[in-house]
């Protein structure tokens, strides 16, 4: 038996007290210093997730900047999000394995340098004398090829957490990295578009050294994107071992796809790993599409350019910033208790077209839309807060049943295949120009029925045999291979 890989994150710009925010922080890292889980490895581990992250969120902001450039249709931005998480899946049952044969840390380097060779293809895109439209295609193509990269690096980003913290500190563990990949997406988000604003871009053009290399907003954003590749990169190459040794993978491709089909099967079949992989599911589907929903928002019903809305995906990562931290504070026992989370975000979501673009407040000269800004942070603190607890749980679940990276494998290919279907769905609507507030509704009703869907059949489970929760946080490792 033998497999594949796992994502994360999703975006935001944030006013959040500062000293709340800090004090979580500190109350996270005490509980986590208690437990002797931030040592130097698992902080290397994040500052490399983190510039990784930092730059895949930005690079997708400056992609969309490089298409308006060179006029392309507006539903080609949805299928470059398309072709990434193309990518995890086709790649699924493969890349668990490749994690599993050589230290993470140096699968992570590599899948990096992946990721800077699809955006140098990207920054190089009039160098092939290709038509405007083969240009547009060429940058979709390099975003493709990022994702390849991505995907690959997931397993091992993941898989190195279960090899160095115990069951029962997954939860906080997590909530640290999926805290500080959401301020990435934060920070990228925000830094793609800022990077390809009229002010940042044009004092970037206006230094002799950048202006010979690039000639655009989007080109010095690709060129700024690729340093920061290199940065993560070298982290990498400073994750200490963890010495974990698991058996020879198997390399023979097609026995490597029926090894993965099993271990889907695996985890579907398991009472709790169901649960929380049709939770998780939903949520990085839904979390993609409404990344792009809200940038099409901000453009049409609030009028702002790409880098304006490039803010408002921002703004709805800092609930989810907020919501992963309060979420360390739940023990992974207790993590089913967090579902109805998921319903209240699909409603909240449906609030979205009532938002007005003159709803705005004026702070220290800057005029902000606060309403939009309330409404996004709260979508986000509900996502991040029922996720976190979810994702350590089915991680837990993978662990104790197949191994780190084939168990994340299985949770990367379901989460990219519904991210293809809702993203499908998304762009058929915008191809059947739908009005977004149509769009919006459809999304945040879908949204609120799954979650009540999944709400049930996890008690249903819970029902039929009541000494379920006692499975959680029990020690194992590859139990079911």
């Amino acid at each position: 038996m033998d497999s594949a890989d796992h994502n994360a994150a999703r975006g935001a710009a944030f006013k959040f007290p500062a000293d709340g925010l800090q004090q979580l922080y500190s109350v996270s890292f005490l509980a986590l210093l208690g437990n002797h889980l931030l040592k130097r490895g698992f902080f290397i581990i994040m500052a490399a997730q983190a510039l990784s992250s930092l730059a895949d969120n930005a690079l997708f902001i400056a992609a969309i900047a490089l298409i308006q450039q060179l006029n392309g249709p507006d539903w080609m931005a949805p299928m470059m999000k398309w072709w990434f998480a193309a990518a995890y899946v086709l790649l699924a049952a493969f890349v668990g394995a490749f994690s599993d044969s050589f230290p993470k840390g140096w699968v992570m380097f590599l899948t990096n340098a992946i990721k800077v060779s699809g955006c140098l293809m990207m920054f190089s895109y009039a160098l092939y004398g290709l038509s405007q439209g083969g240009q547009v295609l060429l940058v979709c193509v390099a975003y493709g090829l990022v994702g390849i990269g991505a995907a690959a690096y997931s397993p091992a980003k993941y898989g190195i957490v279960t090899e160095m913290l115990p069951p029962l500190d997954l939860v906080k563990g997590n909530s640290w990295i999926e805290g500080l990949t959401v301020l990435s997406i934060i920070m990228g988000t925000l830094l793609g578009g800022v990077l390809v604003s009229p002010a940042v871009s044009g004092w970037l053009l206006s230094h002799p050294l950048i202006n010979r290399l690039v000639e655009t907003p989007a080109e010095v954003a690709i060129l700024v994107i690729a340093l920061i590749y290199a940065a993560a990169a070298i982290c990498n190459l400073m994750i200490p071992a963890t010495h974990i040794q698991y058996p020879v993978q198997q390399k023979n491709p097609i026995k490597l796809i029926r090894s993965f089909a099993g271990y889907v099967r695996i985890l579907w079949k398991d009472k709790l790993g169901q649960i929380s992989l049709a939770v998780t599911t939903l949520f990085w589907g839904a979390g993609a599409t409404l990344q792009l929903i809200v940038i099409e928002w901000g453009r049409s019903q609030l009028g702002y350019r790409l880098d304006q809305a490039s803010v408002l995906m921002g703004v709805t990562a800092i609930g989810t910033v907020a919501g992963s931290i309060f979420a360390s504070r739940v023990p992974l026992r207790s993590a089913l208790g967090v579902l109805p989370l998921g319903v209240v975000m699909g409603l909240t979501v449906l609030l979205m077209p009532f938002v007005q673009a003159s709803w705005t407040i004026t702070i220290f000269g800057a005029t902000l839309p606060w309403a939009a800004y309330v409404l996004l942070i709260v979508i986000g603190l509900t996502s991040g807060y029922f996720v976190v607890p979810m994702n350590a749980l089915l991680q837990h679940r993978g662990h104790v049943l197949l191994s780190a990276g084939h168990s994340i494998a299985v949770q990367n290919f379901n989460e990219q295949l519904n991210i293809l279907l809702m993203v499908a769905i998304y762009t058929l609507m915008l191809w059947l120009k739908l009005q977004i507030g149509i769009v919006i509704a459809i999304f945040g009703i879908l949204v609120a029925a799954l979650m009540l869907l999944i709400i049930y059949w996890s008690r249903l489970n819970v029902r039929h045999d009541p000494a379920l929760l006692d499975e959680i946080g029990k020690e194992g490792h590859g139990s079911a291979l």
